[in-house]
């Protein structure tokens, strides 16, 4: 009987060890966005579809510890550094000021970014071909693909002269960057931009409308940031109310019933961002994998708001575009 009880513990540990080596080993990813968890939601949703491919599956053997400093950017330094207490083994960062937040938190665990406007000018790497950091990922080309869309709103909008530019009160370096490309842009279209600020709420966002209304401006454009992204609904909605021709950075903004949008490929960088992550957890060194520039644009209409706000938009312009919303 003691034989028998004997191997019978002894089958019992090799299986519990047997069980323990095969369990897989539960990765800790952190997730930093200056924005909110339900305007981010469409783009979370395709970074962890595609991590998935790659068989890092939530609750299975990886855990995103995701924070959100819900519109105001000054809480990021405190997320981050959560983040690095929690001691993930990667951080994921949208936009420059997460960036730069992340950045200053550590710089051992590795970081990913998934758009950031101009990484290079914004000093989070020394150059796109090798970081020689801990940071690494994709770059959104916001800074430069600014001058295209003013090109785009002046083609579009006959006579157009004046531009309303809303803009963040806060600035931010990715910001202060965008801004200044706008305005030389501005002044070799012969553009006279009129800057509004207008933080991300309700309340501010139709008084920057109501304001740019009695400004006289003839149309709208918004740099490309985390906090305007999570609230484009209500963006795209006063753009309608006062009647403005508009241009966004994403496509997002005209699904949701904005009129014009030119810009990378969001959810393309956000599967390009997956990719990083599935490298870098499988042993590449960040310092070494390039900093990706986009390669997928895109030029979208929506002639639906264009009826609706009274605007014709000539064949020439909507030649030019990727998709028409009709």
């Amino acid at each position: 009987m003691k034989r028998v009880w004997s191997w019978l513990m002894t089958a019992l540990l090799f299986a519990s060890v047997a069980e323990a080596q095969q369990a897989p080993k539960m990765v800790r990813l952190g997730f930093l966005d200056s924005s909110t968890v339900s305007g981010m939601a469409v783009l979370v949703e395709t970074f962890t579809q595609e991590l998935a491919k790659f068989g890092w599956v939530e609750g299975k053997n990886i855990i995103i510890e995701y924070r959100f400093a819900e519109r105001q950017p000054e809480r990021l330094p405190k997320l981050a550094a959560d983040l690095v207490r929690l001691n993930v083994d990667v951080i994921v960062v949208t936009g420059t000021p997460s960036a730069l937040a992340a950045r200053k938190a550590t710089t051992t665990i590795p970081i990913v970014m998934t758009t950031s406007a101009d990484p290079v000018g914004a000093g989070l790497v020394a150059n796109l071909a090798r970081s020689g950091g801990n940071i690494t990922g994709l770059s959104a080309l916001s800074t430069e693909l600014n001058t295209k869309r003013l090109e785009i709103l002046k083609s579009t909008v006959p006579r157009l002269s004046r531009v309303g530019l809303l803009r963040l009160p806060r600035a931010s370096i990715s910001q202060d960057l965008q801004l200044q490309q706008i305005r030389l842009a501005a002044a070799a279209l012969n553009l006279t931009v009129q800057e509004i600020d207008a933080q991300a709420n309700s309340k501010d966002l139709e008084k920057g409308f109501f304001i740019a209304k009695h400004q006289q401006v003839k149309a709208i454009i918004t740099p490309s940031n985390r906090p305007y992204f999570a609230q484009r609904k209500e963006i795209v909605e006063f753009a309608g109310k006062y009647r403005f021709p508009a241009i966004f950075p994403q496509a997002e903004y005209v699904d949701d019933g904005g009129l014009m949008s030119y810009g990378v490929d969001f959810h393309d960088l956000y599967r390009r961002a997956a990719v990083y992550v599935d490298k870098i957890l499988k042993g590449a060194n960040p310092s070494e994998l390039p900093v990706e520039q986009p390669t997928k644009f895109e030029f979208i209409i929506n002639l639906k708001t264009a009826k609706e706000i009274g605007l014709t938009i000539s064949p020439n312009v909507l030649a030019r575009a990727d998709r028409v919303i009709r």
